[in-house]
C-alpha cells in the first residue's frame, strides 16, 4: 500500500498495487498530486530503492527516473537519514491506522474493489475525523492547506527508461531494433539514452547535457538521423554504386537515389545490398521490387528482399563462367599432379 500524506492537514492518498517499480513509483506520485489538486513544495521520502539508489546522511542519490520526476514538477526532495524512523512519524501512522481501521478483518473480490472501498473510506471517514494529534478535522485543515499547494502541470511527466548505448562506426545507436543518430565525435563511446514512448534522447555522460533528441521511430530497421549528423559530401564511392545500380532500370536508379538522398555516406550497405540482389535474382525482378518500393514510398533493404523472396526465383547456378575455366581443364590437372606425385614416390622407394 502507497501512502502520501500532507504533513499539516494530515489528508493522505492511498492505494494498493500488486508490485512497486520505479515507473509505478512515480505514477503513484503524480496520482497523489492529482487527488490533492496540487503539488507540494517538498517531500520527505523513505530510502526504498524505488526512490533512492544509495542513502546516505549527507549525499543521498535520488533514482535517476524519480529525481527526474521530482524536477518536471519542481519538488525538493528529502530523503530521510537512515536509520531513523522517527523523521517519517506521520505517514508511518497514516499505514497503520488504515490497516487498522479501513482493511482490518476485510477480504476483496478485486485489487480495484480494495481501492474503490479506500477511496470511499477516505471519503467518508478518516478525511472527516478529527486527529489525534492536532484536534481538528482533517478536511477542514486541508482546505486552509490547499492554496499552499502549486498548480498542476498541465501534462503529465512523460516516462523513459535510461539505457547505455556505444555508438556505431555509421554514427548511430540502436534502440528497439531501430537506430538513431549521434554526432561524429561520439562514435565508439557510449552515451546515455532515455528511451520514451515519443521521443529518445541522447545523453553526454560526462557533462549530462542533452546531444541529440529524435521522435521515436516507425518500428525495427527505421533510422532517425539528423541533418547536422551526416556528413557534408556524399563520398564518390556511394555515388558510383547509385550510376551503378541504375544500369539496372529506371526504377532501380530512383530507389538508388532515395536511399543516396535520405542516408548520405550511411547508404553504402543498402546499395551493395541491392546489387546483392540483382546478382541472385537478375535486373528484371530487383527493377520490379524497386517499382512497388518507390510506390510505397520506402526506401529500405528488407522491402526489397521480401518482395523478391514471394514474387520472383534466384537464377540458377551457371555451368560456366568467363573467369572460372572448364570442368575438364581442373580434372586434367589433377591427375597430372596425382600421376607425379606417384612417380616421385615411386623413385623414393626404389
Amino acid at each position: 500500500m502507497f501512502v502520501l500524506s500532507l504533513s499539516f492537514s494530515r489528508h493522505a492518498f492511498r492505494k494498493v498495487v500488486w508490485r512497486s517499480s520505479q515507473q509505478i513509483w512515480c505514477e503513484l506520485h503524480e496520482e497523489a498530486f492529482a487527488h490533492f489538486g496540487g503539488v507540494p513544495e517538498w517531500i520527505r521520502l523513505d530510502n526504498l530503492k524505488e526512490g533512492i539508489i544509495e542513502p546516505d546522511i549527507y549525499d543521498p542519490e535520488l533514482n535517476k527516473l524519480y529525481a527526474a520526476l521530482l524536477q518536471y514538477y519542481k519538488i525538493i526532495a528529502l530523503p530521510c537519514r537512515p536509520y531513523a524512523p522517527d523523521l517519517k512519524g506521520k505517514v508511518e501512522s497514516q499505514v497503520s491506522y488504515a490497516q487498522g481501521t479501513a482493511l482490518k478483518g476485510k477480504r476483496f473480490e478485486s485489487i480495484d474493489d480494495q481501492n474503490a472501498h479506500l477511496m470511499h473510506w477516505d471519503e467518508r471517514w478518516a478525511s472527516t475525523r478529527i486527529h489525534g494529534t492536532t484536534k481538528r478535522q482533517v478536511r477542514e485543515m486541508f482546505e486552509e492547506e490547499r492554496p499552499s499547494l502549486k498548480p498542476l502541470p498541465a501534462a503529465r511527466f512523460e516516462y523513459y527508461r535510461i539505457v547505455e548505448r556505444r555508438v556505431h562506426f555509421d554514427g548511430h545507436i540502436e534502440i528497439d531494433g531501430a537506430y538513431y543518430s549521434s554526432p561524429s565525435r561520439y562514435v565508439g563511446t557510449k552515451v546515455v539514452v532515455h528511451a520514451g514512448r515519443l521521443f529518445v534522447r541522447l545523453i553526454d555522460p560526462l557533462n549530462h547535457q542533452l546531444i541529440r533528441e529524435h521522435p521515436i521511430a516507425q518500428g525495427k530497421g527505421f533510422r532517425r538521423t539528423a541533418a547536422d549528423d551526416l556528413p557534408k559530401q556524399t563520398p564518390p564511392q556511394v555515388e558510383k554504386l547509385v550510376a551503378r545500380i541504375a544500369t539496372l532500370g529506371p526504377s532501380c536508379a530512383a530507389f538508388a537515389r532515395a536511399v543516396e538522398t535520405e542516408r548520405g555516406a550511411l547508404a553504402l550497405r543498402t546499395l551493395f545490398g541491392v546489387l546483392d540482389l540483382a546478382r541472385k535474382y537478375g535486373p528484371d525482378a530487383i527493377n520490379r521490387a524497386c517499382t512497388m518500393a518507390n510506390a510505397a514510398n520506402s526506401s529500405r533493404y528488407r522491402f526489397l528482399r521480401t518482395y523478391l523472396q514471394h514474387h520472383a526465383q534466384p537464377k540458377p547456378l551457371a555451368e560456366r563462367h568467363r573467369i572460372i575455366g572448364n570442368m575438364k581443364t581442373y580434372v586434367d590437372h589433377v591427375s597430372t599432379l596425382t600421376q607425379r606425385q606417384q612417380g616421385e614416390l615411386f623413385d623414393d622407394r626404389r
